[in-house]
C-alpha cells in the first residue's frame, strides 16, 4: 500500500502556488506592513497571469490570506496585516479608508 502525502489545505496551496502572480516566501510573515505592501505590489506588477488589476490582484491576495488565517492571527498581527492594506493603497495611489 502506497503511503499517504499529508495533505495541504486548499488555501495554503492557493497562497504558494497563486495562479494570479507569485509571491516572495514569508510575505505575510514580515513585521513592516510597509515590507508586506511593498512585495505584494512588486509581485502584481511583475506578473503576466493576473486578470485584475496590479492593486486588485495586491489587495485580493492580502484580503485572502487575512480570511483565511482567520481566528488564528494574533491581534497585533491582524493590525500589522490591515496597515499593510493602508500601505497597499498609498501605493497605488488609492485613497486610504479609516
Amino acid at each position: 500500500m502506497p503511503k499517504n502525502k499529508p495533505k495541504q489545505k486548499w488555501s495554503q496551496d492557493v497562497t504558494n502556488n497563486s495562479d494570479a502572480m507569485d509571491l516572495k516566501d514569508g510575505v505575510f510573515k514580515q513585521r513592516s506592513a510597509k515590507k508586506i505592501a511593498d512585495s505584494l505590489k512588486a509581485s502584481a506588477e511583475h506578473s503576466d497571469r493576473r486578470k485584475a488589476t496590479p492593486f486588485q490582484s495586491a489587495m485580493s491576495m492580502l484580503n485572502f490570506y487575512i480570511n483565511r488565517a482567520g481566528k488564528q492571527l494574533s491581534k497585533s498581527r491582524l493590525a500589522t496585516l490591515d496597515k499593510a492594506k493602508d500601505e497597499l493603497r498609498e501605493d497605488f495611489g488609492k485613497q486610504p479608508k479609516h
